[in-house]
């Protein structure tokens, strides 16, 4: 008989197998309350690395981190239309608490601008005071209907960007910058995600937002995910919370902002980008473990030298972990590596040091090989790099085959439900096509100039829109 496979093949039931291996990889399981999760300390350590690398970056583009409240007055959302509106039916709302009725309901945090500007109308006096640059890593709470591990869950983690400026201009290139710089630098340097990077139509921009810059991955299935967004919110929250500032010339003057944000949603996206049938495959440069060396036998010969090439690699700067737990069979150790996605396996037994080798399984393009053990020290960065610029090579690769020039709306739903992604003129599309998509579940992810770069505008010539199923 056929062994049974470990994971639901991909090409089966694409849902069932992102579902196993986020359980078998031990990445997350779900919490006691419809919606939410437990995240496990294998995903967390994912989390935690992508924290690293986005909070570098942020702090290098000036914002300083902070720290806002969970509750927010149920007012504070009431006074910018638009913005309530958008989030009203994701709310989850206080009513009591101490054992009385509140004398008015408490927001849940589902996004933080209402009291942010509250307290920036406070900090703002003058143009001195600007920028003013803020960013904080917190969780939010959106009441989530049809909830799905890491993608959509009530209760999820994030940063998210607030910032005020003295002119449209300072904010909207500082909402680039952020997209840019920050976003796409990580996306694609570190988690080696082919990201789009594109403008929302008015219809998905964020409420309250005058724009919305996104980056749009897609999946393995064809699929597409918002990976991160950056708004520029225009004056629409400084007029309702009255932030303003002295200006040089002596008047007073509304700020212009924006905020952006990314999510645990990004591990999600590393799962459905990267992992094939046999699990994820953590990229190089995220992996909290790029090598694992294993103990095939309880000898002690073979304990001692895991142990030394462990020291060895840790000493040329390689996350390494020592696998030395011969009670467990040497084959379950090595699926459940394979499951994690480590990038690097070294696995040595009695007859590798016979042979002064090891085995060498490179888990991102697959294949092992015997390795002098004296090579390793100096094999493995090169190795991690390539293996890193791989999978970026494969995700681009799939975009790219899997995205269709079309010319109406009906070819444009033919190659979305084909599973792919298509490309149609904006000016033949419109607000009326992007209207009669939706009617078949499918949406504009965004907007891109015809030479691929961010439009300035949503009606500029040549805008091009990129309409796919998204998650």
């Amino acid at each position: 008989m056929a062994k049974a496979p470990v994971l639901t093949p991909r090409a089966v039931d694409f849902p069932r197998w992102y579902q196993d291996l986020i359980n078998k990889a031990e990445l997350a399981d779900n919490g006691p309350v419809r919606g939410t999760m437990v995240i496990r300390p294998y995903g967390y350590g994912l989390w935690e690395r992508m924290q690293a690398e986005m909070d570098t970056r942020i702090k290098e583009a000036g914002a300083s981190n902070a720290y806002f409240p969970l509750f927010i007055p149920q007012s504070y959302l009431t006074r910018e239309a638009e913005h309530v509106e958008g989030f009203a039916p994701e709310l989850a709302v206080v009513t009591h608490g101490g054992g009385k009725e509140l004398e008015e309901p408490v927001v849940v945090r589902p996004t933080s601008e209402t009291i942010v500007n509250d307290y920036f109308a406070k900090w703002v006096q003058s143009y001195r005071d600007l920028p003013l640059l803020i960013n904080q890593w917190a969780n939010v709470v959106r009441w989530e209907l049809r909830p799905r591990v890491f993608l959509r869950t009530t209760e999820f983690l994030w940063q998210e960007g607030h910032t005020a400026h003295a002119t449209y201009e300072d904010a909207r290139d500082y909402a680039a910058h952020i997209h840019r710089n920050v976003y796409a630098d990580f996306m694609e340097n570190v988690l080696a995600m082919d990201v789009l990077a594109g403008r929302k139509t008015a219809s998905e921009r964020f409420a309250g937002a005058i724009n919305t810059l996104t980056l749009e991955g897609m999946m393995g299935d064809g699929k597409a995910l918002q990976l991160g967004t950056s708004h520029e919110l225009g004056q629409n929250f400084a007029k309702v919370f009255h932030t303003q500032y002295l200006s040089k010339d002596g008047r007073q003057e509304y700020v212009w902002q924006t905020s952006w944000g990314s999510t645990t949603r990004m591990i999600g996206a590393l799962v459905m980008m990267h992992g094939d049938d046999d699990g994820l495959r953590v990229p190089p440069r995220l992996a909290q473990t790029q090598a694992v060396v294993l103990a095939v036998k309880d000898d002690e010969a073979v304990l001692a030298k895991v142990r030394e090439i462990g020291d060895r690699l840790k000493a040329a700067g390689i996350r390494v972990r020592v696998d030395d737990r011969t009670d467990t069979p040497f084959g379950r150790r090595a699926v459940d590596w394979e499951l994690k996605g480590v990038p690097v396996r070294i696995e040595v037994g009695p007859r590798d040091l016979e042979n002064g080798t090891a085995m060498l399984a490179r888990r991102i393009p697959g294949g092992k090989a015997p390795v002098a053990l004296d090579a390793l020290t100096g094999l493995l960065p090169r190795i991690l790099e390539e293996d890193q610029a791989l999978l970026l090579s494969q995700a681009r690769q799939r975009r790219a085959s899997r995205t269709s020039d079309v010319s109406t709306v009906e070819e444009a739903v033919e190659a979305v439900t084909a599973g792919g992604w298509a490309r149609i003129p904006w000016a033949d599309l419109g607000e009326e096509g992007e209207a009669r998509l939706a009617e078949h579940a499918v949406t504009v992810r965004c907007l891109v100039a015809a030479d691929g770069s961010v439009p300035d505008a949503d009606d500029a010539p040549g805008n091009v829109a990129v309409v796919a199923r998204a998650y």
